[in-house]
């Protein structure tokens, strides 16, 4: 079982494999999506369930994009929703894991100019970074919605490493930060513990 980040980057396929588990789960879950949702309040403090997916529908693109080479900071900024966000949704998790499936992705630079006024980094670390939101922010969707989330045991023990490397500090602090400072939960385990390293209160709405 992978345990450190550098198992998981060094992971190739299995690294894909996580991420694409991750985003199918997050399809399952806009599934039960309505357009009398898209004004719930969610764990992303400022931001309602349409805030979110617009954010979750453009990373998903700008990571294709990344994939391809492409470093448009303009295909990182958030459109309004369509009219059938669930299929909008649908549409760019397809779109992300059919780059992420493409033969040689691994091998390539990702291009992300929405990190650090701009940044080009390994495929693999790049996916890292795409893994970790997806659990983060399927969690973050379920729970907005009322609903749990479940995710197998592998898949969490190759997500907490990559939350763990999340740089601290008082820039998570800062409105508009990715991720908040730590949430105290010593007894934390599992998604729990995840959630509580990147900042998100386990027991959110409470």
């Amino acid at each position: 079982m992978i345990s450190t980040y550098e198992q998981l980057l060094a992971s190739g396929t299995e690294l894909l494999s996580f991420d694409a588990r991750a985003v199918r789960t997050s399809i399952e879950v806009v599934e039960g999506l309505t357009a009398a949702d898209l004004e719930r309040p969610t764990p992303c403090e400022g931001w309602n369930l349409r805030n979110l997916l617009e954010h979750c529908i453009v990373q998903h693109r700008g990571f294709a994009a990344a994939s391809r080479g492409e470093d448009d900071l303009a295909l990182w900024k958030p459109q309004p929703l369509s009219d059938d966000p669930v299929a909008e949704y649908r549409e760019a998790a397809e779109e992300v894991l059919a780059a992420f499936a493409e033969p040689g992705v691994l091998e390539r630079q990702f291009p992300l100019p929405e990190v650090r006024d701009g940044i080009v980094i390994p495929a693999p670390l790049a996916i890292s970074f795409h893994f970790i939101d997806y659990i983060v922010h399927t969690w973050d969707l379920a729970r907005a919605l009322g609903k749990t989330v479940e995710f197998d045991d592998d898949l969490l023990a190759a997500g907490l490493p990559v939350a763990e490397a999340v740089p601290q500090g008082e820039h998570r602090e800062q409105p508009g930060s990715s991720f908040a400072p730590v949430v105290d939960a010593p007894e934390a385990s599992g998604l729990d513990r995840i959630l509580a390293v990147l900042g998100r209160s386990p027991a959110w709405p409470e």
